[in-house]
C-alpha cells in the first residue's frame, strides 16, 4: 500500500509479506493508519479528520493479488476493472471537505463496489470488534457465522415465516382494532352508493342536457332565426317577387353555362357555381326541417332542469362531474365488497396467522438444535486454541438459552415451552469462560482477567480465520494485556496461522513481532510526520535493536539485545 496524507503519515509505502508481517513502532507513530489505509481501501467510511493538517486530499492506493475466476477477480470485471498479472489496483481519495472518490483497477466505482469486496479480501480483528464480542447479540452473530450453512439456512427459513408472521399480525391487528371506523366507513359507502344508484346517472347526461335545455330556453329565438336564413336562401313563397340567394346563384350559374365551352377556366367557376347552388339547397332544407322540429316544450324544459339539478346534487358529493361520480361509485362498491368481506378475512388471518405461530416453533426449534450443534464444535475448537495460547486448563461453553413469553399467546414453543422470539429466533446465546478446573463457567466479560480476555479474543478470532474463507487476516493490538510466556504462545499461534494465509499484525509485543515473517517499522520524522522513509523492513542488526526498544526501551542495551537475538532463534526454531 502507498500512504498519502493520513494522520501522521505524510507519504509511506507499506510491503506487507506473504506470510507474517509484524508493524511495530512507538505509540503514536501511526500504526494504526495501516489498519484505517485498509479500511479505506475496503470501502471503510471516509472521515475528512483523517486527511492530514494542510493537505487537499488523503490518497490510499494498493496492489492485491487475485485469481483468475474467483468472485473478487469476477466482480472487479463487472466493475470494469482491468487485472493485470494477477493484480488489482485499488485506491481510494478522501478530500479535506468529505468528498470520497475510489478507483477500481483503473476505473471509477462507487465506494459500494469496494465494500462488496471486503468480505472476501481481508477479516479485520480489532480491539473494537473485542468490546464488541463482549455483548449477548454480537456472541450469537458470532455464533451463527462460525456455524455457517448449518445455522444460515434454517434461519433464512425461520425469518421468511417471521416476516410473514408479522404482515398477517399487523394487518389482522388493523382489521379488529379499527373495527369502529370500518364500520363507519361501509355506512357512508353504502348511503353514497344508494343515493347515486337512486338517481341512475348516464356518462356524458350531465353536459347532454346541458346543451338541450340551452336550446330549450332559447326556442323561440332559434325558430325565428332559422326561418329567416331560410327566407333568404330559399325565398318566401308568398312574395313571388322576392330575391333570394338560391334564385341569385342559379342565375349566375345559367349565364356561365352558356358559354362554358369556350373557355376552360371559366368552366371551371361554373362547376364551382354549380356546387355552391346544391349547398345552399341542402343548408335550405336543413334550416327548414330544423324549424319545423324545434319545439318550445315548457314542460320538457322543467323535466330537463329538475333532471339537472339532480344530477348537480352527485357532483357535489362524489366528482367534479357525472363521469367522475360514476368513477367513485364503483371504486366505492370495491371497497364496500372488501370491507364487508373483513369478517371472513379476519378468519383467515387468524387461522394464517396460528399456523405461522406452529411453523415457527418447528423452525425455531431447529435453529435452537443447530445453533447448539455448532456451539460444541465452536467451543471445543476455541478451547484448543488457548491451549495453544498458554491456557491449557480453561475451558470455554456456550450457554443458549429461552426467556419464557409473558403469555402464550405471545410465544413459540420451544423445547415443550412457550418463549420470546424475535426475527433471529427464541435463543440468547452467551460465551461463558471457566479459567481453571473448579471454576464455574462465568461470562467472559466477568470470568477473565485483563490478559486471559485478549487471549480468549484472540482464540475467537483465530477459530473465525479458520472458518472465513479470506485470504488475509488484519489483527489491531488483539495482543493487549498478554505478556511473557502467553505472549510467545500468541506469536507462535499467529504464525502458524500465517503458514496459509496472509497475516498482518499491529503489535507492541517483541514476543509476537519475533515470530513474523517481515517486520515493519513504523516511525516519525522530528516534525511528527511519517515519511516515505518512515516505513522501514527490519532485518538483521535493525530487527534486533527494534526488538531491544520493545523490550527493555533501550536499542543499545546488551541485555536487551541478547534477549531479542534469542527471541529470534526461538521464533525460527518454532517455525
Amino acid at each position: 500500500m502507498r500512504i498519502r496524507s493520513l494522520g501522521v503519515i505524510d507519504d509511506a509505502v507499506v510491503e506487507l509479506s506473504p506470510g507474517f508481517t509484524a508493524v511495530t513502532g512507538e505509540t503514536g507513530a501511526g500504526k494504526t493508519m495501516v489498519v484505517t489505509s485498509l479500511g479505506l481501501l475496503l470501502g471503510g467510511r471516509a472521515d475528512p479528520a483523517l486527511v492530514r493538517i494542510g493537505a487537499k486530499a488523503a490518497v490510499v492506493e494498493g496492489r492485491i493479488t487475485v485469481s483468475d475466476g474467483d468472485t473478487v477477480a469476477l466482480r472487479a470485471e463487472e466493475a470494469g476493472a482491468e487485472i493485470e498479472d494477477g493484480a488489482l489496483l485499488i485506491s481510494r481519495t478522501v478530500s479535506a471537505e468529505g468528498r470520497s472518490r475510489a478507483h477500481l483497477g483503473g476505473r471509477s466505482v462507487p465506494v459500494g463496489v469496494l465494500s462488496e469486496l471486503a468480505d472476501e479480501l481481508v477479516a479485520v480483528h480489532g480491539q473494537t470488534d473485542q468490546q464488541g464480542l463482549l455483548k449477548p447479540a454480537r456472541q450469537r452473530q458470532a455464533l451463527d457465522r462460525y456455524a455457517g450453512d448449518g445455522v444460515a439456512v434454517p434461519h433464512a427459513e425461520y425469518a421468511a415465516a417471521y416476516r410473514r408472521l408479522r404482515a398477517v399480525a399487523t394487518e389482522l391487528d388493523e382489521l379488529t382494532t379499527r373495527a369502529r371506523e370500518r364500520a363507519q366507513e361501509a355506512d357512508l359507502l353504502r348511503f353514497g352508493l344508494n343515493e347515486i344508484a337512486a338517481v341512475e346517472p348516464l356518462a356524458g347526461e350531465d353536459a347532454d342536457l346541458a346543451a338541450e335545455a340551452e336550446r330549450l330556453g332559447h326556442a323561440e329565438a332559434l325558430a325565428s332565426a332559422a326561418s329567416l336564413a331560410h327566407t333568404a336562401l330559399a325565398g318566401n313563397p308568398e312574395d313571388p317577387e322576392g330575391i333570394d340567394a338560391t334564385t341569385v346563384v342559379a342565375a349566375a350559374g345559367r349565364s356561365l353555362d352558356a358559354v362554358r365551352t369556350h373557355d376552360a377556366a371559366l368552366a371551371a367557376l361554373a362547376d364551382r357555381i354549380g356546387e355552391i347552388s346544391i349547398l345552399l339547397s341542402d343548408v335550405a332544407g336543413e334550416l327548414a326541417g330544423y324549424a319545423d322540429q324545434l319545439d318550445a316544450d315548457p314542460l320538457r324544459l322543467a323535466a330537463v332542469e329538475e333532471r339537472r339539478a339532480a344530477l348537480t346534487a352527485l357532483t357535489r358529493k362524489y366528482g367534479e362531474d357525472i363521469t367522475a361520480v360514476l368513477a367513485w361509485a364503483r371504486e366505492g362498491a370495491a371497497r364496500l365488497t372488501e370491507l364487508e368481506g373483513d369478517d371472513d378475512r379476519i378468519g383467515e388471518l387468524t387461522a394464517e396467522r396460528d399456523a405461522l405461530r406452529a411453523e415457527l416453533s418447528v423452525l425455531g426449534q431447529s435453529l435452537t438444535d443447530a445453533r447448539n450443534r455448532a456451539a460444541e464444535l465452536f467451543a471445543e475448537a476455541v478451547t484448543a486454541e488457548l491451549a495453544s495460547l498458554a491456557m491449557p486448563h480453561a475451558r470455554v461453553s456456550f450457554a443458549i438459552r429461552q426467556i419464557e413469553a409473558a403469555d402464550e399467546a405471545s410465544g413459540i414453543e420451544i423445547d415443550g415451552r412457550s418463549v420470546a422470539y424475535g426475527p433471529s429466533g427464541a435463543d440468547e446465546v452467551e460465551l461463558l469462560l471457566a479459567p481453571h478446573p473448579g471454576a464455574q463457567p462465568r461470562p467472559i466479560a466477568k470470568g477473565a482477567s485483563g490478559g486471559e480476555l485478549s487471549r480468549v479474543m484472540l482464540a475467537v478470532e483465530v477459530v473465525f480465520a479458520g472458518a472465513d474463507p479470506v485470504p488475509t487476516y488484519l489483527f489491531d493490538e488483539v495482543d493487549a494485556g498478554v505478556g511473557g510466556k502467553a505472549a510467545v504462545e500468541v506469536g507462535r499461534r499467529l504464525a502458524k496461522l500465517a503458514r496459509s494465509a496472509q497475516v498482518v499484525v499491529v503489535t507492541h509485543l517483541p514476543q509476537v513481532a519475533a515470530f513474523a515473517d517481515r517486520q515493519l517499522l513504523v516511525e516519525k520524522t522530528v516534525d511528527g510526520a511519517v515519511t516515505s522513509s518512515g516505513v522501514t523492513v527490519l532485518e538483521g542488526e535493525d530487527r534486533v535493536r527494534e526488538l531491544s526498544r520493545m523490550l527493555a526501551g533501550q536499542e543499545d542495551s546488551q541485555t536487551a539485545r541478547a534477549h531479542a537475538e534469542e527471541l529470534l532463534a526461538a521464533a525460527r526454531v518454532d517455525s
